[in-house]
Formats: C-alpha cells, structure tokens, sequence
C-alpha cells in the first residue's frame, strides 16, 4: 500500500455493510480479535495495522512519514485498493485522528460513526497528557524521557489495566504481542514521532467538529469512563455537536473490549441494525 506492505484482518459477508475497525496506540487490530467474529456474521469488518504496528511493515523513519497525515494518505489508499466506499467507522484514540480526517475529507463514505475513547475535543486531553505538552514545546532528550515509559512492559501493561474492574481478567497476550513490535529496532523513534506529530490533531478538532454538525453522522459512544489517557471529559462534548447520538460510559478503562466486549458488540449490531441499511 503506497509502498508498505499493511497487514489487515477481514471477515463477514463482502456485500454486506462495512465497519472500518481503526485501532489506538500502542496496540494493533488485535485489539478488534473478538469484536470482529461477533460482528461478521452479518457486517464486513476490516481492520489494518498501520505502519509500525501491528504485523505491518516498519519503514525507517527515514523513509516513511509517520505522522497522522501521512497515517490516514495510507488507510486511505488501502480503503480504495479494497473497493470500500461505504462504511461506518470504529474509532479508538490514535484510530480517531485518522478516521476523522476520512470522514471529514469524504463526509459521502460515511454511514455513521462508533467512538471508543476517540478524542476531538481538547477537553479530552487533561493531566496524562502533561508530558507530552511539554515535548510538544520542547522535543529536547530530556523532555523525551518521561515518555520511554509509555512503551516500556510495565507501561504498556499499566494502558490495558488502569481502570479496569478485574485487572486479573486481562489477557496478557495484549501486552507482550504490542511489546513485540514496540521493541524493534527503530520502533521506539516511531512512537516519539507519533507523540510529537499528535500535536497536529489538536488544530482540526474545530473542523471535525463542524463535520459533526453540519453532516451529523449517526454516531454511537462506548466509552470506558475510568480511561486515564482519554478520560469520560472528552465524550461529553460529542453531545454538543451530534444531534442523532447514542451515548454509553462503561465502567472500565482505556481498552474496553477486553472487559465490555460482549456488551460492546450487542450496541454496536442495535446501533446499525437502526442506523445502517444494508445494501
């Protein structure tokens, strides 16, 4: 794809209606392991892994553009190589940046949104977002260093537990498959490249917000509300901008599937069994 070989899973029924799953950091679509099997009876979910995640290739930086413009150029390219001009879209933290800048470029390809601890409000970045304002501002080595601990094993462990109601009920899969490509060569620069260029979503939060208004996508919130990286402070706003809007605070952390899977699904089929016709 534009160069990169990406790695993808699919299933369901080819003419069926498409769900575009959109996974966050520091995972990969195996985060959508079990979302996809209990959707694809009647849906044709598909799931990338973007450049560096995931079982996708990892181009140098050098030879890459890893920023979330370049990141959605390719979900782009890959959507149209597939032929997939029609989708609802499943949005989760990094997955939300790129699936927005879709919708709002190509608000016609769009039957409705689903948003998992997505922000597009800046009152969704609050205090675990602090050091990486400040790398904002200073991209010096000092400045780095706090942010290593987001992609170290207990850091990465800390995403998938923080918040949840049963920490023993995680699977440790998780952790140690996203630490097999955090740990690359190469992958750590990558992920500081991604931190920095995050500071580029903030500036088209007011345009993806007048997208919400002004084309008012069927959307769908399942939000872990003990989330401390995009806490339940960023899924209130939606209410302001989106008039046809089904909203849900889980009580669970930042990666909701793993707890609320099951639950997560059943709203998701409700959702578009009334929002989505099939074509």
């Amino acid at each position: 794809m534009n160069g990169v070989e990406v790695f993808y899973r699919e299933a369901g029924p080819a003419h069926g209606p498409t769900i575009l799953l959109l996974h966050g950091f520091p995972t990969s679509s195996h985060m959508f392991r079990n979302l996809i099997p209990a959707l694809a009876d009647k849906y044709h979910v598909v799931a990338p892994d973007y450049p560096g995640f995931g079982n996708s290739e990892q181009p140098p930086l050098d030879k890459f553009d890893y920023s979330f413009d370049n990141l959605t150029t390719l979900v782009e390219a890959f959507v149209d190589q597939l032929g997939i001009d029609l989708y609802s879209l499943y949005l989760m933290d990094y997955g939300a940046p790129i699936g927005f800048r879709l919708a709002a470029k190509h608000p016609e390809r769009v039957q409705s949104l689903i948003v998992q601890n997505g922000n597009a409000y800046e009152e969704g970045l609050r205090e675990f977002w602090d050091p990486i304002h400040s790398y904002w501002n200073d991209p010096s080595p000092a400045n780095a260093k706090p942010l290593a601990g987001f992609i170290s094993a207990d850091g990465v462990k800390w995403q998938y537990t923080h918040g949840v109601r049963d920490a023993g009920k995680i699977s440790p899969d998780n952790w140690n498959l996203d630490l097999r490509h955090l740990t690359h060569d190469g992958n750590p620069e990558i992920q500081l490249a991604l931190f920095y260029d995050y500071q580029n979503n903030v500036p088209h939060y007011p345009g993806w917000q007048d997208y919400f208004r002004t084309h008012q996508p069927p959307t769908l919130i399942v939000w872990g509300k003990n989330d401390h990286i995009f806490p339940a402070e960023g899924a209130h706003p939606y209410k302001r901008d989106l008039n046809d809007l089904e909203f849900h605070l889980l009580d669970t952390g930042h990666f909701a599937l793993e707890e609320d899977g099951h639950l997560i699904a059943t709203r998701i089929r409700g959702f578009l069994q009334s929002k989505v016709a099939s074509r």
